[in-house]
């Protein structure tokens, strides 16, 4: 059975002004449904048919390259998804801030080192919040790399991403991936966030 392409949990312009409707459509209608499209092509035939892209990350490193890149852009687009949502709080709350606070100093510190890794992150590729055991970090990785894959520099379990590929940002802000970057924080999932935060630490 071919794997397929999620539904969003919000319509194409709920996200505005800061994702304009064009390419919250492009992005899932054309660029997110290619990749699923790809996957399911390679896969056929393959041990991996039928699998989850997520089922494919441990051994990442020995899978061909057209399963690796599309597992990887069909899953992080999930999470990317998954990381916005129309009515954020602005803020996590709870055990999540806690930590937050913890490991980075304070909410500020943390969304400045969050930004400050994906205005940094050469070329095409994603920024993560991750949590590994009861650490939490912040990576950036490039293409279709995520941090549960085998050939990731810092793994651990994604709380949420930002895509910067140019795609995700290029029609309205152009080259000015920072202010992409910025009005980001404004649709943060926080409850999505905080209930993948919160069942991670039960079932470790």
């Amino acid at each position: 059975m071919d794997y397929k392409l999620v539904k969003l949990d919000y319509s194409y312009d709920a996200l505005e002004p800061y994702i304009d409707k064009e390419t919250m459509e492009i992005h899932h209608s054309k660029h997110h449904q290619k990749y699923v499209d790809k996957f399911n092509d390679a896969v056929k035939g393959t041990n991996w048919e039928s699998k989850a892209p997520e089922d494919i990350f441990p051994e990442i490193s020995s899978v061909d390259y057209g399963i690796a890149t599309n597992a990887g852009q069909v899953y992080n687009h999930n999470l990317f998804w998954k990381s916005m949502a129309p009515d954020s709080s602005g803020k996590p709350d709870g055990p999540l801030a806690e930590s937050i606070n913890k490991h980075f100093g304070s909410f500020k510190k943390f969304q400045e080192e969050f930004s400050q890794a994906a205005a940094t992150q050469f070329g095409s590729g994603w920024a993560w919040l991750i949590k590994d055991n009861d650490n939490l970090f912040i990576s950036s990785t490039s293409n279709h790399i995520n941090p549960l894959m085998d050939i990731a520099e810092t793994k651990g379990l994604p709380l949420f991403c930002i895509d910067v590929w140019e795609h995700a940002y290029y029609l309205k802000y152009k080259n000015k991936r920072p202010d992409f970057i910025e009005a980001f924080w404004n649709l943060v999932n926080w409850e999505e966030i905080k209930s993948r935060f919160n069942r991670s630490s039960v079932t470790g």
